[in-house]
C-alpha cells in the first residue's frame, strides 16, 4: 500500500517544525539529499536533465507496470538542489501517474522553503516539479 501525497507531505511539514532556524532546515535538506534514490552515472543524460535549473539536476522516471506506479531516483551537482529534489522524490515516489500529476505542493509554502530560495533555486524547483509530472504524463 502507498503512502498517500498528503501524509507524505504533512510528514515532512511536521519534521520541517522541529527545526527552530533556517540554517537547521538547511542542513536538513542536505541530509535528505544525500538519502535520495541514486541515478546511475550513465543515467545522468540530456533525456532526464531538469531544464530550468542553474544547477545540473538529473531525475529518472521509470514506471512499474505490476504496481502501476512511478519510480524516481535523482542527483545534482548541487547539495540543496539535491535536497530539493529528493523532497520533491520523497513526496511523488511509488505513486500512480494521475497522482503525480495531480498533485499540489502547497507544504513548500508551509515550511516556507519557497520564501527561502533565491530566485534561481525557486525556479529550478518549479521546473523539477513540472517536468516530473510532464514524465507522469507519458504514463498515464
Amino acid at each position: 500500500m502507498t503512502v498517500a501525497v498528503d501524509d507524505r507531505a504533512r510528514e515532512i511539514v511536521d519534521e520541517f517544525a522541529l527545526f527552530p532556524d533556517w540554517m537547521s532546515r538547511y542542513e536538513y535538506l542536505i541530509e535528505m539529499g544525500d538519502d535520495i534514490p541514486p541515478i546511475d552515472d550513465e543515467d545522468k543524460t540530456d533525456a532526464h536533465r531538469i531544464h530550468g535549473c542553474q544547477s545540473k539536476v538529473w531525475i529518472r522516471a521509470d514506471y512499474d507496470e505490476d504496481r502501476g506506479v512511478l519510480m524516481f531516483r535523482g542527483d545534482s551537482n548541487a547539495k540543496i538542489t539535491r535536497g530539493l529534489a529528493a523532497l520533491i522524490i520523497r513526496v511523488l515516489n511509488e505513486q500512480p501517474p494521475a497522482v503525480v500529476q495531480k498533485a499540489d505542493f502547497d507544504f513548500l509554502d508551509e515550511i516556507g522553503m519557497r520564501e527561502h530560495l533565491s530566485s534561481q533555486r525557486s525556479n529550478g524547483l518549479a521546473a523539477m516539479i513540472e517536468q516530473m509530472k510532464d514524465r507522469a504524463s507519458q504514463y498515464a
